[in-house]
This record gives structure tokens, C-alpha cells and sequence, in this order.
């Protein structure tokens, strides 16, 4: 299982944003040069993100984007789905009719998915960043998700 790039950058968008004064627009491409990300493909997530209502933009010169919801607010559930993102552990597998025993391992990855999801509900951006920070506790340069 693999978080896809899409998911990553968009995740990695939202931390950016999380780390800016509030309702302050950052611009894509400040945005983009920190993280690494390609500006056209960040441009297209941000979109996304703005549709489903995580992030707002504003236009002109000193526009941008910026988080519509205080950090804690935001999980990483609904930013994997403002995407069309989702993870599944084994995706595509469908038990074998004439193998019960495809039935026992079926069900069980079927609970982790749901836990899984649970889980990606759960976890706030804010709670993604501290952890993120206490790896890098004690690291110099810039914050680099």
C-alpha cells in the first residue's frame, strides 16, 4: 500500500498552507518551490482542494491560496477524497467462492480497510505536522514535508 503522488502532494500542499498566517493566500508557486511540487499539477490539486471546500483562493497580485478551516479541522480523510483518492490495502481482490479459506483472509483485510479509513478520518492536518516536526526536532533548513 503507497500513498499515490497526487495524495502525497496534495497533503504536502495542505501542510505548506498550515504553516502560513492565517487567511493569508499563499501563491502556488511559493507554495511549489518549497515542497518541490510541479506548479501546473499543484495548480489543478489546489482546485480541487478549493472545490471541496479546504481551501479558499483569492485572485490578483497578492493572491493565493489558504486554508478555508483551522488545521485541526481538516483530516486527511477529506483531503485524500477532495482528490479522488483512496488507499486500500489490496485492492481488487475478491475472494475465491471455492476456497473458504479466501473467506477468513478476506474479511479480515476487510476490517484493516475499515479501520484504515477510520483512522485516515481521524488524523488532522495539525496532528500530521507535529508529527512530522518531532522527526525532524533538531534539524536545520526549511520545512519540508
Amino acid at each position: 500500500m503507497k500513498l499515490s503522488t497526487r495524495g502525497q502532494y496534495s497533503v504536502k500542499a495542505l501542510l505548506d498552507l498550515s504553516l502560513q498566517a492565517p487567511h493569508q493566500p499563499t501563491s502556488v508557486r511559493a507554495i511549489a518551490q518549497r515542497q518541490g511540487l510541479p506548479v501546473p499539477y499543484l495548480e489543478k490539486l489546489l482546485a480541487q482542494l478549493r472545490r471541496a471546500g479546504l481551501v479558499t483562493s483569492v485572485r490578483g497580485v497578492q493572491g493565493g491560496y489558504a486554508l478555508a478551516l483551522p488545521a485541526g479541522e481538516i483530516s486527511v480523510g477529506q483531503i485524500l477524497r477532495a482528490v479522488g483518492e483512496t488507499l486500500q490495502l489490496f485492492p481488487g481482490q475478491a475472494p475465491d467462492p471455492s476456497h473458504p479459506e479466501d473467506w477468513v483472509t478476506t474479511a479480515l483485510w476487510g476490517r484493516l480497510q475499515t479501520k484504515l479509513q477510520a483512522a485516515l478520518e481521524e488524523i488532522t492536518l495539525a496532528e500530521l505536522y507535529y508529527d512530522t516536526r518531532s522527526r525532524q526536532a533538531g534539524a536545520e533548513g526549511n520545512f519540508l514535508v
